[in-house]
């Protein structure tokens, strides 16, 4: 149920996952925890605003699901979440935004 953060690189960079399915990259962290650092491309759903509007949970349909949050508790909560409620493929990022910034883009701040 979790992915490493060098595949969600590659992911990225190819906007899909191995199997060719459009990758959306969810960011479960707060707002304020958003704006001191945030991967581009990802989508802001607040854990503490749970369940998502049915909007913002419909964007997400037949795509691979990766949540993300600081250091990657909260997103195996939520991973779980979206595995239980009809994303059966979706992914936790090991290591969270803390580890993105270490290893991936030292640029993003670490808090």
């Amino acid at each position: 149920m979790e992915i490493d953060i060098h595949t969600v690189c590659r992911w990225l960079g190819n906007q899909r996952d191995d199997s060719g399915k459009q990758l959306a990259l969810v960011d479960c962290r707060e707002p304020h925890e958003y704006d001191i650092a945030s991967i581009p491309g990802a989508v802001l759903m607040p854990m503490s605003q749970w369940p998502p509007s049915p909007e913002k949970l419909s964007a997400l349909d037949n795509k691979t699901v990766v949540v993300h949050c600081h250091h990657g508790g909260r997103s195996l909560r939520v991973a779980n979440w979206f595995r239980h409620n009809g994303h059966p493929e979706a992914l936790s990022m090991a290591g969270g935004i803390d580890k993105w910034s270490m290893d991936i883009d030292p640029s993003i701040p670490r808090y």
